[in-house]
């Protein structure tokens, strides 16, 4: 069932993608989507303030299981998101995974079986996958 959702993700924006068909512009607008979702991002903490930013060096106790070690990292980031923020951030996630799709058309990939192999991958690498 996820792969036909994907898929179906994958068709329609075959199907949509008029202006922008060269890869140039695929790419181009792909980077840009990138740069919009950061943006909103920042403007929800610069703008909005529903959430902030409190980042220092993330500090390891010694001694610890590298399994122990994601218990001790911080994100840095405090709050939630309000609605208005929420909406536009995932707007924008939205558009890149728009422009994410053309490219694999593009470039005949399908996106499920990328996450199937990255899934897979982190399956096999666990923690070792480093990411």
């Amino acid at each position: 069932m996820k792969d036909i959702l994907c898929d179906e993700f994958q068709n329609s924006v075959e199907d949509v993608l008029t202006r922008h068909k060269s890869i140039l512009d695929i790419i181009t607008k792909l980077q840009e989507s990138s740069a919009r979702i950061n943006r909103a991002v920042i403007k929800s903490i610069t703008s909005c303030g529903c959430v902030t930013i409190k980042a220092s060096k993330q500090e390891l106790p010694d001694n610890i299981s590298y399994d122990e070690v994601k218990n001790y990292m911080d994100n840095h980031l405090r709050g939630n998101l309000c609605e208005s923020c929420r909406e536009k951030i995932e707007e924008e996630i939205g558009n890149n995974l728009f422009y994410l799709a053309a490219l694999s058309n593009t470039l005949d990939i399908n996106l499920y079986d990328v996450i199937l192999k990255e899934c897979k991958q982190i399956g096999t690498l666990g923690k070792f996958s480093l990411y």
